[in-house]
């Protein structure tokens, strides 16, 4: 019934079959095949992405599928906020409300330095500004009967943010702001408005863990002094590519990186340098993860390492050995990179102390 009994189809078209909802080539229904689901399903997914995908086939040699996707476009929800004369994006899904609070009770807070309590959890109030590198905000943002506080949550910080003006909520396309701006930590990325002018999309919860543990946590303050104090991570892992990316996001968090591409490099630096902390992948030439982790284990002047292993690898046999070998943590790729901060920081913390 997908086409009709007098219709010829030419190659393009017969192809195209392979894509309509019901279609299927198997003589019976099985458990996981046969139904005629599934390439219908990836066809109609690609196109709600925007993109297109085409089959060609040569028969008895080979098929090939070309899938296209729109490089940069993700649509997300934002609020948009104005502090000073700038205007900024925050993502909806970081923010967890926001309520008008009155304005004795907010400066109160503020000069108090005390939480701010909404529904029965206390948030910290801060001005969005000073993340941002802007001016104080404006007298006449204070002056009103009552003001809006944005309720976010970066890991166990719970914050209330304040801005000059709240311009509402929209849908934006979100670009990649280049390898530039992206290196800033707090930027996420950035939209283009009707108007033609051009938003910051902030990555709240990096600016907030950011600035919290540059106030508070004195294990990763950098002394003035020629002597570089910053915390040490050993990054050991076969792919280029993760190497780079995760040295460029240590690296922006006050971190000193250290690079390994397999466990034998890994072994030759650490003979030079013991690091606070070793980001271990297991799937390496030479001298795997667990080999690796055995070593450190064993060795004693690196007994006392933290080991975050980092590997696709997400089987509870694996995780089993690495803990089984003294692993500390245990974490699956992909990861997002707040999800990555959040659990080595506490291990940094602890070796740095015991450094000391």
């Amino acid at each position: 019934g997908i086409i009709e009994d007098d219709r010829e189809l030419d190659e393009r078209a017969a192809f195209e079959l392979i894509f309509a909802h019901g279609f299927s080539t198997a003589d019976s229904v099985t458990q996981s095949a046969g139904r005629g689901v599934g390439m219908d399903v990836v066809a109609n997914e690609v196109k709600e992405l925007g993109g297109s995908i085409q089959l060609d086939s040569k028969f008895g040699q080979q098929t090939e599928i070309t899938i296209r996707l729109p490089l940069t476009l993700a649509v997300s929800q934002a609020l948009l906020v104005r502090c000073g004369s700038e205007r900024f994006a925050i993502p909806l899904p970081a923010v967890q409300g926001v309520v008008r609070a009155a304005s004795d009770d907010v400066l109160n807070c503020l000069e108090a330095n005390i939480d701010y309590t909404h529904e029965g959890a206390s948030y910290s109030v801060r001005k969005l500004s000073p993340y941002v590198g802007g001016a104080e905000l404006s007298p006449e943002s204070l002056e009103g009967p009552s003001i809006p506080l944005i309720m976010v949550r970066a890991g166990d910080q719970s914050c209330a943010l304040l801005v000059d003006e709240l311009l509402g909520s929209r849908e934006v396309v979100v670009k990649s702001a280049g390898p530039m701006v992206s290196s800033i930590s707090g930027v996420a990325g950035a939209t283009i408005l009707g108007d033609g002018s051009i938003v910051v999309i902030l990555d709240v919860a990096s600016l907030i863990r950011n600035s919290t543990d540059q106030r508070d946590n004195d294990d990763f303050v950098v002394a003035e002094s020629n002597e570089d104090l910053r915390p040490v991570v050993l990054v050991v892992d076969d792919s280029i590519t993760v190497r780079r990316v995760t040295e460029r996001l240590l690296d922006r968090n006050g971190m000193k990186v250290l690079l390994a591409k397999d466990g034998v490099d890994a072994v030759a630096v650490m003979q030079e340098q013991v690091p606070d902390l070793v980001l271990l992948d297991i799937e390496m030439p030479r001298m795997d993860g667990y080999e690796v982790a055995s070593h450190i284990r064993n060795t004693e002047a690196l007994q006392h390492v933290p080991i975050c292993m980092i590997t696709s690898r997400v089987g509870e046999k694996h995780r089993a050995r690495a803990f089984e070998l003294g692993v500390d943590k245990y974490l699956g790729k992909p990861y997002q990179e707040n999800q990555l901060l959040d659990v080595i920081q506490p291990l940094l913390a602890r070796a740095i102390k015991q450094r000391k």
